[in-house]
């Protein structure tokens, strides 16, 4: 993928996420990176429910230091009926290691309303960081279409054009709320997809979680025990390692260059009994319509590791 044109210049971003170990490692990796600055964090319902994602993301904001005003998003999807993941990330949406509390509390008004702020504020565009179904992304294009503008890029964890997770067809964030996905691919916003395709591949082997651990700070003891958390559930899949998705839609922005993606149109199915949720791609531009998303298909994984290693190390240096 091609860089950044300003490689110096930072990149205001706002987290949207249903923590989750790996939106909570992504959370890390973008806090650690002088490229990305973070302007605010929205909840979704996902992994687990509304007011357990919500209570993470502040968790975790608390571990990492994030300093940024948080809103509560929608309690679920668009159109239809809230499903979360306790086989994935346990009852709470994150267990394993101890987190902190809290330091502050939601603001008092709604993730779409707190993204739009924060649009509104920015002297620049700003990119969305979406780690969770898209349903906060949709009901600020809904709501606020004035603002669509001001939005720079979406770079988006979801999908897959070769296979599902959750189902055969369907990837998990896709098919909780597949209305506010056909959405946000029909917007013409610019989307970078980070897809099962790519993501599967964003593999940290058991034997890596040690370098992770061996920076020896508290955050790097947590990402290590959520790296070990999250490779039970994927071990017994028969993966050789813990896939850290969302991770992706970080890196990608940091690290552009780790990745090859192509330009192609993604439609979404939210019907049928079979392929609800589905992400297809016109790999072969067959339907003569203008791609609408960089859909990334490769990793340096190495690079990727090497990636998350120097972002734990910097919580150690006093960030």
């Amino acid at each position: 993928m091609r860089s950044e044109v300003n490689p110096m210049r930072s990149i205001p971003i706002l987290l949207d996420g249903d923590p989750g170990h790996d939106d909570a490692i992504a959370w890390m990796l973008a806090n650690a990176s002088p490229r990305l600055e973070i302007r605010a964090v929205t909840s979704v319902s996902g992994n687990q429910t509304i007011e357990k994602t919500t209570y993470n993301a502040l968790r975790v904001m608390a571990l990492l230091g994030i300093d940024a005003p948080m809103a509560k998003g929608r309690p679920g999807p668009l159109v239809s009926e809230p499903m979360v993941a306790p086989s994935v990330h346990g009852e709470t949406g994150l267990d394993g290691p101890a987190l902190p509390e809290p330091l502050r509390r939601p603001e008092p008004i709604s993730a779409v309303e707190q993204m739009a702020r924060v649009l509104r504020a920015s002297g620049e565009p700003v990119t969305l960081v979406s780690t969770g179904p898209l349903t906060n992304v949709a009901a600020l294009l809904l709501s606020h279409p004035e603002l669509k503008s001001r939005i720079g890029r979406i770079s988006m964890m979801g999908g897959g054009i070769r296979h599902g997770n959750w189902t055969p067809a369907a990837e998990f964030n896709i098919l909780v709320d597949p209305e506010a996905a056909e959405l946000v691919f029909r917007s013409g916003v610019p989307i970078t997809m980070a897809g099962l395709d790519v993501t599967e591949q964003a593999l940290v082997y058991p034997e890596e979680f040690q370098r992770i651990r061996a920076a020896g700070n508290p955050v790097a003891r947590v990402v290590a025990d959520w790296l070990d958390f999250f490779y039970r559930f994927h071990r017994e899949k028969g993966y050789r390692g813990a896939p850290v998705h969302d991770g992706v839609a970080v890196a990608a922005l940091i690290a552009p260059e780790l990745f090859r993606g192509e330009e192609l149109y993604i439609e979404v199915e939210t019907g049928g009994d079979y392929c609800r949720g589905a992400t297809i791609a016109d790999y072969y531009h067959q339907t003569g319509k203008r791609p609408n998303a960089t859909v990334l298909l490769d990793v340096d994984r190495a690079g990727f590791v090497d990636l998350l290693v120097r972002a734990v190390e910097r919580y150690g240096e006093g960030m």
